[in-house]
């Protein structure tokens, strides 16, 4: 009979450790789930501000040719010249805009004068919108993924690998092949965004600064996983930009 009594308490000291397992499990799983939507909230306000507050060129070729990726590169510094002129006394991110959407025409003609030039007779299609971009390094300061603001050119199919810049501040036309940005551009970078932007853009591989990597990564983490789920969606549904 002690046996028998021995063996029932057993049990419930099973089922009440299995309760309380149960109820460490379920805390735990919900920490996880609010920090997620903490860091996702964090993310997406620091996200939208970043990208309100930038504004890219997006080439995108016809193909992966060597011929087609030429010409995209060929199409690019064409519009960039011209871009670099009618921006020059540009000061903010509205007027960079508005600039660029009373040129739209020149600059698809611009681009397919050069198209002709080579012989071709691939479409161009220019647009303004929010696209999705990877994350990308100009010089020392480094662009988080997610939807910028862009003018975008696609050549004939626009399958073919595609090459971005930021036109504001004016990125596009900065030579950082010696892993700097001048301090004039930073300037302008530094007006158009908040103390904490410009820090996260400017210090993010400064391996000192520890908060400001871990402020970076959320943002890239959660943006970047946006983008490719964007990206894969549209794939599957055949949704083009």
């Amino acid at each position: 009979m002690n046996g028998f009594f021995s063996t029932l308490k057993g049990i419930k000291d099973l089922k009440h450790a299995a309760g309380i397992m149960k109820s460490v499990v379920a805390i735990v799983v919900t920490l996880v789930i609010v920090a997620g939507i903490v860091l996702n909230t964090y993310s997406e306000n620091m996200g939208q501000q970043l990208y309100g507050s930038l504004f890219r060129l997006h080439v995108i070729a016809n193909s992966d040719s060597p011929e087609d990726q030429s010409l995209k590169r060929d199409v690019r510094d064409a519009v960039l010249n011209f871009m670099h002129q009618k921006l020059a006394d540009s000061n903010d991110i509205a007027q960079t805009k508005s600039i660029i959407s009373s040129n739209l025409g020149e600059i698809e003609s611009i681009a397919k004068k050069v198209i002709l030039k080579e012989g071709l007779n691939y479409n161009i299609k220019t647009t303004l919108g929010n696209y999705p971009f990877p994350t990308k390094s100009y010089g020392d300061i480094t662009l988080p993924a997610g939807n910028y603001q862009a003018l975008r050119l696609v050549i004939g199919e626009g399958k073919g690998a595609n090459w971005w810049c930021v036109l504001f501040p004016p990125l596009c036309f900065v030579d950082v092949t010696h892993g700097t940005v001048p301090d004039s551009v930073k300037e302008d970078l530094k007006d158009a965004l908040t103390d904490e932007e410009y820090d996260i853009l400017t210090s993010a591989d400064e391996e000192s600064d520890i908060p400001i990597k871990v402020k970076f990564k959320i943002v890239e983490l959660f943006q970047d996983s946006k983008v490719k789920f964007t990206g894969a969606f549209s794939k599957l549904f055949n949704i083009s930009g």
